[in-house]
């Protein structure tokens, strides 16, 4: 077997049914779960219906690099959302979502050979397919923490220069998860330029780019380098999905866009890793990214929903709107100690409400766990089911338990 998955630590959702295991929550009340990050709105009808009329391409193997018309759409989608043009036949590529993107790019990109040893640096908390394509790929981890004195901003200033010297790859996740943080333009010229300086690729994390709750949209990495003059978009790889815009979680689409060197080269490896999109799947995927309307009118519910959410925890939590994204990160009352996860253990057991533990989301850097004392809550599901979470949470902590 592969020694370095014995690097690899157990997926939080696994660490959180270990942590529930032996607890009965209280049955008087039905279960709601703010703990997994799964859209829950339905998927426009529209979607469903180019989907099935796709399914002749059942028939045919699909072409790696996807047909003219879907990299077409992505071009497309990036000219409407920030005004760039990319060519379609070199700086884009289908992916089979941005998690599958994700952990195929660190394959792509890292050279295991390398001495000193490889480093991915990764923001600290953060989602967990970075920490593992980074080890399966022969790499060593450098975690980043967000600060909440910085409004949770990746403290990019905090990593010596002989991290980034070793760096090979780097992981931004904006908006963030799971804080809903947005990197500014300052922060990206900043990592441009160490970019330049060493080498590293930047894989820009943007499936959540689509919900937000300001006026103006969050800006993409692709965006930022061409705000500062990078339009070759050199060693930037941007990741985007539709499972979040679209509510699709389950089509598994995306696309990549970028560095057309480095596409060349993901095309390559994709080539033989076996992940061409299904036609069926691209023709729904070419319907979704050619539509805004069902995005505004998703976005809306979510923007209805924390209004509603968000007034309700703050007078108990330390908790506020974040920039973007559906989730609150939330700071547990003091009685608690810092102790995240039986604030979720102790919530679970008398009002059967399930969130994440914070700590599950980062890990020790510099002996301080940045998620340590906080917890995640997706509002994914129905307004009046999250309302009902957040009441219940209330009376939690103003109980005394």
């Amino acid at each position: 077997m592969n020694p370095l998955l014995n690097k690899l630590q157990p997926y939080p959702f696994e660490r959180l049914r270990q942590l529930f295991a032996n607890v009965t929550p209280n049955p008087a009340l039905p279960p709601i779960s703010l703990g997994i990050g799964e859209p829950k709105h339905p998927t426009p009808d529209f979607i469903k219906h180019a989907l099935t009329a796709g399914l002749g391409a059942l028939a045919a193997y699909p072409a790696t690099a996807g047909e003219q018309k879907l990299r077409q759409s992505f071009t497309d989608w990036l000219q409407t959302r920030y005004a760039l043009a990319l060519d379609p036949a070199t700086q884009v590529l289908p992916v089979n979502g941005s998690r599958e993107a994700l952990f195929a790019l660190a394959q792509t990109v890292v050279d295991a050979s390398a001495t000193p040893a490889p480093i991915v640096v990764s923001p600290n908390p953060f989602y967990q397919i970075y920490e593992g394509a980074a080890l399966l790929a022969g790499a060593e981890t450098y975690y980043v923490p967000s600060r909440a004195d910085r409004n949770f901003a990746v403290d990019w200033d905090s990593v010596p220069d002989e991290v980034w010297a070793r760096a090979q790859l780097v992981f931004v996740c904006s908006p963030g998860n799971p804080t809903g943080a947005v990197m500014p333009l300052d922060e990206w010229k900043k990592l441009f330029a160490l970019s330049d300086r060493h080498g590293f690729v930047i894989a820009s994390d943007e499936c959540y780019s689509e919900i937000y709750f300001r006026d103006e949209p969050p800006l993409g990495g692709l965006e930022a380098a061409a705000k500062l003059g990078r339009e070759d978009f050199k060693n930037l790889i941007a990741l985007t999905s539709l499972s979040k815009r679209s509510n699709v979680p389950g089509l598994r689409s995306g696309f990549v866009a970028g560095d057309a060197a480095i596409i060349k080269k993901f095309l390559l490896y994709r080539t033989y890793h076996g992940s061409a999109m299904s036609g069926a799947v691209a023709a729904a995927s070419i319907a979704a990214w050619g539509d805004e309307q069902h995005v505004v009118e998703n976005r809306a519910q979510y923007r209805a929903k924390f209004a509603a959410v968000t007034p309700l925890l703050e007078p108990v939590l330390d908790v506020k709107l974040p920039d973007a994204s559906f989730y609150l990160w939330a700071g547990v009352p003091a009685k608690w100690n810092g102790d995240d996860a039986a604030f979720a253990r102790d919530l679970y057991a008398q009002y059967n409400v399930t969130v994440l533990p914070g700590s599950y989301l980062a890990r020790d850097s510099g002996g301080v766990n940045p998620g340590r004392g906080r917890i995640r809550m997706a509002l994914v599901a129905g307004t009046d089911e999250c309302v009902a979470a957040a009441n219940r949470i209330v009376q939690f902590i103003q109980s005394g338990q």
